[in-house]
């Protein structure tokens, strides 16, 4: 009985011995578990984008070559003002006057969807953005010039507290609980206000619903007509601001060269 059992020890004993090298070789390689694959970093489509907005010189060539030019339109919108008139702008604030690249780049390396939003109640609270290149003289010339400052944004009304702390921190002017209105009603309603008892001169975005409703929720093709429909007032009453780091634009399909790739 015993030499019997022999054999048979010597093949639970190979048995045992393979199923434990074959779980410990599938464990997770110090390769594997320290990286992600393509498809559980989805967010990195966002990545070219954003580093054209924080750190291209084209990115701030840009920013400064527009404030520049809407300082020029606003002294001769100003020139215009007819007697007991109340001049006003209304700007947008994040990638308008200021830049939250630092929360989108911090958001990307943890590979977390920065387009849901949820992440943007810290920023506001605990976030220090700097200011768009050319924002900060542009309002205070327009400040010097006697007009009305608005600030128009979709920041959370419940962290305003902490948004005005920012906005003097970075001493903007006319930074006032009148004068930044945060998101609560719809910007048509909150531009209504405004415009209730102002001229308004000029309105500041990075997006289009930043400068009518008509913008706000309509299909692409659909903002396209409405931007050739209102094509005058860019430049003049609207001034549009870059920004490729997120909009409604980032879901739609390319429209593709149908010839075969070929290379050199």
């Amino acid at each position: 009985m015993q030499k019997a059992l022999v054999p048979a020890l010597v093949v639970l004993l190979v048995v045992i011995f393979g199923f434990a090298a074959f779980f410990l070789s599938s464990g997770p390689t110090s390769a594997a578990a320290g990286e992600e694959s393509p498809d559980d970093c989805a967010v990195e489509k966002y990545e070219m984008g954003l580093k054209w907005q924080q750190q291209s010189a084209e990115a701030r060539a840009l920013q400064a070559q527009t404030y520049d030019f809407a300082t020029e339109q606003l002294d001769s919108a100003v020139a215009d003002v007819g007697e007991g008139e109340n001049p006003a702008i209304i700007t947008d604030l994040d990638e308008t006057v200021i830049d939250n690249s630092k929360l989108l780049a911090r958001d990307l390396a943890e590979c977390h969807d920065y387009s849901t939003w949820d992440t943007w109640g810290d920023w506001e609270r605990n976030g220090e953005p700097t200011l768009i290149p050319g924002a900060l003289e542009f309002f205070e010339h327009a400040d010097e010039l006697g007009v009305d400052i608005f600030y128009i944004s979709d920041r959370t009304d419940e962290n305003k507290a902490a948004t005005l702390d920012t906005l003097k921190a970075l001493e903007l002017p006319q930074v006032t609980e009148e004068s930044v209105k945060l998101l609560g009603p719809p910007k048509e309603e909150r531009r209504a206000a405004v415009e209730a008892d102002h001229t308004v001169l000029m309105q500041l975005g990075d997006t289009l619903h930043d400068f009518d409703g008509a913008f706000a929720d309509a299909p692409l093709k659909k903002q396209r007509q409405l931007v050739e429909k209102n094509q005058d007032k860019f430049g003049t009453e609207w001034i549009m601001l870059p920004n490729p780091t997120y909009g409604d634009w980032s879901e739609a399909d390319l429209e593709e060269w149908k010839a075969p790739l070929v290379t050199d």
